[in-house]
């Protein structure tokens, strides 16, 4: 009954996180992309989504994510690390108020929304209601299954043991919490055993600070082989954690009479009693810590060190105020952001290239992260054009401004094409396919001729230079010359009986994106001899 409990609780938050990030849609996203310039806003920002997600290690990964992608610095993941451990005390405050004896109908109202009405928008509240009914049934449950913990005589002693060592109580905290990976259902279960009267205030307080501790793994368990700025950002959420817990047990015997104070002072419940002692403790802890951002980057930087190789997704040329002083200044702005997003191109099939020839998880990865920053820069330069294009341009600023435009959608698809090789590189390794020594020294020579051209391509772009971009004409015919020749050995593999259906498959697609994206390096070749003959 505790195991299946367990489930159903786990199984609520997530669906509740997942209910809410529908409704959120990408805000939550842009909540932490937009709204962490400083440690402060990155607190804020960091509850918020917490609130939404229901779970701060959600929050983290997130964050590690988005630190390993480039989107945000340490210092900046610092703030939100600290917001999110203030958010998750919620869930804690939520069980407080006690209502497992309406879980049944509160689901049967969520599962109402999900299959009677065929809103979209009413489906997803239907889900966050169906998980929070779901949350309360299996916290039930689980109560239900620890009644008999009462009277077991070793549970007892246990909980004495507690009492009298609070290191003990912080140990079988962290470790319940690693292995359950969720601070909020050992936080929940921690409530329910205490309303029980199955431990004391004593012995349920060092546990609470050991949960805390032990929802750092996951955020560990997702930093493994990102970047080192995202290593950085998980092993700053351990150091935090375990600095609150150490400052909290030096005083643990004055915040218990405190706790005890507040519970009767506000004459709350045991379950809300724990929320309060959760809520008080991270919110001082991020009260303390929060002065000493710069010192903790500063230290992880040191226990880590190494040189952040993180992909700068943010647009670094594109400010508006440009575009009201000097459309044609933003216009040269925006060229250089082009050109930084080509060169994303041609590094991520350069990864993509080196994926397929030692199927390297690390350079698929790297692949779809320079997709990523394309696709992001993508809608940043679009939009920067289209306000530029309201204002008034020349004839040769205009002809710029049509080049600019079609660059980033040639660039955006040359991204699309370099995704399109790692999946069926993907492919080829999940179903043990095996391409010959001779195709794979075929595909080689394609992929380096291609990258060679599209290499030349972003040059002519750069320099303006229209011998560049006529060579890269010449290189494209090449392409295609290599693309036929390459069909045909294929085909001859196959007849020969050296080559698989399957693995012909993975080639000739491989030979088509590649052959793609020669035409968007001969797009963008064009462009730039378009301009130059005006």
């Amino acid at each position: 009954m505790f195991f299946g409990g367990l489930g159903i609780f786990l199984f609520g938050i997530k669906f509740m996180g997942d209910g809410l990030q529908k409704v959120a849609g990408d805000r939550l996203r842009d909540i932490l992309d937009k709204f962490t310039s400083n440690p402060v806003m990155g607190v804020i920002a960091g509850i918020i989504v917490t609130v939404a997600l229901q779970t701060s290690t959600g929050t983290t990964v997130l964050t590690i994510g988005l630190v390993n992608a480039g989107f945000m610095t340490l210092k900046q993941a610092i703030g939100v690390i600290m917001g999110a451990n203030i958010g998750t005390t919620v869930t804690a405050f939520i069980i407080g108020f006690k209502i497992q004896a309406y879980a049944l109908p509160i689901i049967a109202v969520g599962t109402f929304f999900i299959f009677f009405i065929k809103n979209k928008k009413a489906q997803n509240y239907g889900q966050v209601i169906f998980g929070f009914g779901a949350l309360f049934y299996g916290l039930s449950l689980m109560g239900d299954a620890m009644k008999p913990l009462r009277t077991l005589q070793a549970f007892m002693d246990l909980t004495v043991s507690m009492s009298d060592n609070p290191i003990l109580g912080v140990v079988i905290g962290t470790v319940f919490t690693m292995i359950v990976q969720s601070s909020s259902a050992s936080i929940g279960l921690l409530q329910t055993l205490y309303d029980q009267g199955a431990m004391d205030l004593w012995a349920a307080l060092p546990v609470l600070f050991g949960d805390n501790i032990g929802t750092t793994i996951t955020a560990v368990l997702a930093s493994l082989g990102a970047s080192i700025a995202a290593r950085r950002a998980a092993l700053t959420h351990v150091i935090f954690n375990l600095i609150g817990t150490v400052i909290i047990l030096i005083i643990l015997t004055p915040y218990t009479h405190f706790i005890a104070y507040i519970g009767q002072a506000l004459e709350l419940n045991r379950p809300m009693q724990i929320a309060f002692a959760h809520g008080i403790f991270n919110f001082a802890n991020v009260l303390i810590q929060l002065p000493f951002v710069a010192v903790l980057a500063l230290i992880v930087t040191k226990i880590i060190p190494g040189k952040d190789s993180a992909i700068e997704y943010k647009a670094q040329h594109l400010d508006p105020l440009f575009i009201q002083q000097s459309p044609v200044i933003a216009l040269g702005q925006a060229k250089k952001e082009v050109i930084r997003m080509s060169e994303f191109a041609e590094q991520g099939l350069i990864e993509a290239s080196q994926y397929a020839k030692n199927n390297q998880k690390k350079h698929a990865e790297l692949t779809v992260q320079f997709e990523d920053a394309i696709n992001n820069l993508d809608r940043k330069i679009t939009d920067y054009l289209i306000l530029i294009s309201a204002k008034s341009l020349s004839a040769a600023d205009s002809e710029l401004h049509s080049m600019l435009m079609d660059t980033v959608r040639d660039i955006e698809r040359v991204g699309d094409h370099m995704e399109n090789i790692v999946e069926l590189i993907d492919y080829k390794i999940t179903n043990k396919v095996t391409i010959s020594d001779k195709a794979m020294s075929d595909l080689d020579e394609m992929f380096n001729l291609t990258i060679s051209t599209l290499q030349q391509a972003i040059k002519s772009l750069e320099n303006n230079d229209i011998i560049e971009a006529r060579s890269v004409l010449l290189k494209e015919e090449k392409i295609d010359k290599m693309e036929r020749q390459l069909r045909k050995n294929h085909i001859l593999r196959i007849n020969e009986g050296n080559c698989t259906g399957s693995a012909g498959i993975v080639f000739v697609d491989i030979v088509s994106n590649l052959e793609r994206i020669g035409d968007h390096a001969v797009n963008i070749a064009e462009a730039v001899i378009g301009e130059e003959n005006l």
